[in-house]
Formats: structure tokens, sequence, C-alpha cells
């Protein structure tokens, strides 16, 4: 029989599990401050970029910016009716179509900067263009427009050359492309500048929004009072040109800040990504969709799309899963994204399709919201706009509105976002679903007192007189009830279409809020046309002529408030079906993320 010698118990062998040991705990020590010196090091490069801070210079680009774009837009009704000659529904028409234009330049530049630019480079190219038409409004309105020196001021007629007027022309047009190219990316780009995986930079970067929206009343508060005065009395090159000058530093301030910024790179074509899941769908028509656990997804935390983060599966739109099933075919085969798609990038297309409806409700509070640039302006021209013998001009009053959003940005941050957040347990005081309901409704009751102005004033008419008697401070309550409005709509579309949009379409979120502005200018203008064509019949003059005092204004704004509380209705059902995104996040739990979606359904 043989036996097994016993082991030797060499102090070798008793010994070599704690070697062992010993160096996997050393291995384990070295390894562990690397990390902590890769992290450190990685925090310290973290600090140098982004912050409040350099978000700050952002923020100073958007007040001059938007000071020299309403140097520009503010008075363009009056200057097209004393300047060029044009009528009022023609002039009203002609402005709504040009503050449309305006956003919806902005979905041309979230494209380029979601899809090949970046935020910098794209904000840098279309400042450029806003300088350059800027530059070419002063010159047409010096050299060909404003003739002779003087005129414009509402008493003097002027005779502007046809060369002048196809200048001015380009020259708006291409401020329009300018400004509203780089408006949604320096929104995208500013919040940016926070990082959401730090408690205290993602709180600051829900604030972003209020202070963006802010800065951007505070540019415009100049030129509804100062550059609208010296306007209204023919000094319009010297509008012009201030505007110039404003978005000239506006722009020097941005390029300041680019050593410290933070630069996301961009994620390729959306438009390219959301048409290969409709194909892929197309295809497999009629596959039945697997199992959320079976559907195509890629390994590891990152998602196929560059630069975004995985999105998790929801059981809506169903038939869009059969783009992410696969085929037996298709299981050991190279992958074509034209017929089989990650979860992400579905799910990616499903947020556009949730986010649509929502936004669509916004667009009748727009057409609310452009009555401030054209029949506001209309109606105070022909209001007692004389304090002593001081002559106030129509388009100054905006300022009201002016105030009224920067009174209640601070009353909506420091009483109201902390008083609801006690109440409902949402940090962020009420959701942004809840706040752009409460805009609606403010926004109806603006144009109820737009109407009972517009009444007012027609019954103290004096017989051949052009003017009310009525005095222009009667329009304060309609100016004060838009601007409380946009604090909560315009404020919460930022926060909610930056907020729900995927990391790969950031841009074409913010730039859903002033795609909403430009549709809701078009949507006015053919309103405005329609209503003249169905009232001015006959010997009716219609709801909006020539004369003012003829028509019946308030019957439109009537009719305005009516649409916004229809649309009100459609609303509350778009939110309530509304579900929030699903980002699969480590730094963001489950939990958090359930919360949030309990009180959106809370509207």
């Amino acid at each position: 029989m043989i036996q097994i010698p016993p082991r030797m118990a060499t102090s070798f062998s008793a010994n070599s599990p704690n070697i062992a040991a010993n160096k996997l705990i050393e291995g384990d020590s070295s390894n562990r401050e690397e990390s902590v010196l890769m992290e450190r090091t990685s925090r310290a490069g973290e600090k140098k970029t982004g912050g409040a801070k350099v978000a700050s210079l952002l923020l100073v680009n958007q007040a001059l910016a938007t000071l020299a774009f309403f140097g520009v837009g503010v008075n363009l009704v009056l200057f097209l009716t004393r300047v060029l000659g044009q009528d009022n529904v023609n002039a009203a028409n002609n402005v709504s179509k040009w503050i449309g234009t305006v956003y919806m330049f902005s979905l041309i530049g979230a494209f380029l900067s979601d899809s090949y630019w970046g935020r910098y480079l794209t904000c840098t190219v279309f400042q450029l263009v806003f300088v350059l038409g800027l530059a070419l409004s002063s010159l047409s309105s010096w050299r060909f427009l404003i003739n002779p020196v003087g005129c414009g001021d509402g008493h003097t007629p002027c005779k502007p050359s046809s060369i002048g007027d196809e200048i001015f022309y380009l020259s708006i047009y291409l401020v329009a492309f300018g400004y509203g190219g780089h408006q949604p990316t320096l929104a995208t780009f500013g919040a940016d500048q926070y990082d959401e995986k730090n408690p205290k930079e993602k709180s600051s970067k829900v604030a972003f929004f209020c202070y963006f929206y802010f800065a951007l009343n505070v540019g415009s508060l100049f030129s509804n009072t100062v550059l609208v005065y010296y306007e209204d009395t023919g000094m319009w090159t010297m509008g012009f040109l201030v505007s110039l000058v404003s978005a000239v530093i506006a722009f020097l301030a941005f390029l300041l800040g680019t050593p410290r910024y933070r630069y996301v790179k961009p994620c390729g074509n959306p438009v390219m990504r959301v048409a290969q899941v409709f194909s892929a769908v197309f295809r497999k028509w009629k596959v039945s969709p697997a199992k959320a656990e079976e559907l195509y997804e890629v390994d590891g935390p990152q998602s196929a799309i560059k630069g975004s983060r995985k999105i998790r599966h929801t059981d809506d739109f169903e038939f869009m899963d059969k783009a992410a099933t696969i085929k037996e075919t298709e299981e050991h085969s190279p992958k074509n994204p034209w017929r089989l798609c990650t979860v992400t990038q579905v799910e990616e297309a499903k947020c556009v399709l949730r986010m649509l409806p929502v936004w669509l409700c916004t667009i009748i509070y727009s057409v609310v919201f452009t009555q401030m640039a054209s029949l506001f302006v209309e109606q105070g021209d022909v209001m007692n706009s004389y304090i002593g013998s001081f002559h106030l001009p129509a388009a100054s009053m905006s300022a009201f509105d002016i105030c009224s959003v920067l009174v209640c940005t601070g009353i909506y941050r420091q009483i109201l976002v902390p008083l609801a957040g006690r109440l409902s347990g949402n940090p962020k005081g009420l959701s942004e679903l809840q706040r752009m309901g409460i805009g609606l409704i403010i926004g109806m009751l603006a144009m109820v007192a737009s109407g009972a102005t517009e009444i007012a004033r027609l019954r103290r008419i004096s017989h051949g007189q052009k003017t009310s008697s009525l005095s222009i401070f009667w329009q304060i309550p309609q100016y004060v009830l838009v601007g409380a409005s946009e604090v909560f709509m315009y404020v919460g579309q930022l926060e909610f279409f930056n907020g729900q949009a995927p990391d790969g379409i950031k841009s074409f979120g913010s730039s859903l809020c002033m795609a909403s502005i430009s549709l809701g200018n078009y949507v006015s203008s053919m309103l405005v046309n329609m209503v003249m064509i169905i009232t001015a019949r006959g010997q009716s003059k219609g709801w909006i002529p020539e004369n003012l005092n003829t028509g019946h204004m308030d019957r439109f704004f009537f009719l305005l408030a009516g649409l916004a509380a229809f649309d009100f209705v459609l609303y509350l059902f778009c939110a309530k079906w509304y579900k929030s995104i699903n980002i699969e996040d480590s730094d963001m739990g489950d939990q958090g993320q359930e919360k949030e979606e309990d009180v959106n359904n809370k509207v």
C-alpha cells in the first residue's frame, strides 16, 4: 500500500498565504492611492472649467445681446409704419413673421450644435452673423431710409429708397438668423457649465434658467425704455448703433470665458438616429416586439450614441420597441442601425414623441405673448400717452412687462419655491408642467384685461380725434399679467425641454421653447388675416382696421382668451399623460426618478 507522505510544514508553506495576502493588500493599497490621486486630479481639472463664475459671463452675454436685439425689434412695428410707410395690419403681420423667423432659426442652431459644431462654435458663428446684421441695419438706416434727417417721428414722413428697403430687410433677417440661432445653444451651453453629479451645482443648474430669463429681461429693459424713447423721436440710426455696440461687447464677453468653459462634444445627427428607428420599425412591422429584457442594447455604462448616457426602457409607444427587437437572422450578423437600434436610441425617439403634445399646447400661449410686440403697441399708440408735456412712447410700456418678470422671478425663487417645496415635497417648488399650466392661465387673464382696456378706450374717443382720452397707463395690468405668465411659462419651458431631452439633443430641447414662440407668431399673423377676411365685409371695416377707432380689437383679444382656455383643457390631458425620461445613471437613483414622476403626475 502506497502511503502518501504528509506535507512538510515548512515555514515557507505556512507563510505563503500571508505573503500572498500581504502582496494583495499592498497592491490594493497602491491601487486605492492611485485611484484617489486620479480622482483628486479629475476634481482639480473640473474646478478649472465650468461653474457659476464662468456661467455668469454667459448671462452677461445674454443681457447685452438681448439689449441689441430688442433695440431693433421692440419698435420695429412703428419703424415699418413711420419710415417704410406700411399700414397697421401689414406692419403687425410683418413683425409677427419676423419674430417667428427669429425663433424658427433656433432649430437650425440647435441642430448644428447637437450634431456637428458643438455649443461653443455654434454660439460664435451665429453671434458674428448677428453683429453683421446690426451693422447693415445701421448703415441702411443712416444712408438710405431716414430721409430727410429726423423723419420717422410720427410727424415728418420719410422718403426711403428702394435699395434701402432691400438692405434693411436683409439686415433684420441676418439679425433674426444670428440671434435666433445662438439663443437655445447659449442656454444649453450655460447649463453645461454645471456638473449634475455635484449636488450643489445641480441645484445651481436649476436656478440658472431663471437667471437666464432674468438676464434676458434686464437687457431688454434698457431697449424698452431709453432706446425706445430716442427711436420714437426719429433717432432710429442712433438706436441701431447702440444695439451694434452692445452686440460687440456681448461677443467679447463671450470670448473672454473661452479658456474656462466646460465643453460637451456633439453627439452626431439626431435626425438620422430618429430616422433609423422608424426605418427599423417599418422593416419589422409584422414582428412582435420582444420583452423589455430581451431588447437590444450595447454592453457597458455608455450608450451607442457618442457622449450620451443610456436611457431605461419605457412601456409607452410599444410598437417602437420593434426597432430594438433582435430577429434570429440578426443574432450573429453585423448590426445594421437601419434595421436594429439600441434601446437608448429607441427611447430617444420616444422622448421626442412624448414632448411634442406638450410643446404644441404652448403655441397658443405664444400667440398671446406676441401681441405685446404688435397689437399692444398699436393700441397704446392711439391712447393718451402724455404725462404733462412729456410724450411716452407706446412701445416703452413693455417696461412694465419686464419689471413684472424681474419682480415675479424674485418672488418665485425666494418665496414660492420654498413654500411650494414644503407643501409638495419637490425641492423645485412646482414641477415644470405645473408652472407651464399656471402661465397659460395668467396669459388668458392678460387677454381678458387687454379686451377690457380696449372697450374702455373706445368709449373715450372724441369725434375727429385719432387718440382716445383714456390714459395709456390703463395698459399696465395686461403688461404685468403677461410678464407674470412668462416667469411660469417660458422659464418652465426652458427647464422642462432641456431637462427632459436626452443628452444627444439638449440644444434641440432648448430650441423647442423658442420654436413655440416662432409658431405662435405665424399663427398670430394667420389669425389676424382670417379675422380681417371674415369681419371686413360690406360696410364693416373689420376688427383691426387701419383706424382702430372704427374697429373692435377687443373682440380679437377675447377670441385669444377663449382659445387659451380651450388650450388649457387640452394641456391638462397632455401633462397628465406625460412620462418623465428615465436616465440610466448610477448617480441618479430610481427612487428620485419615481419621486419626480409622481410630482409631474400631480398636475
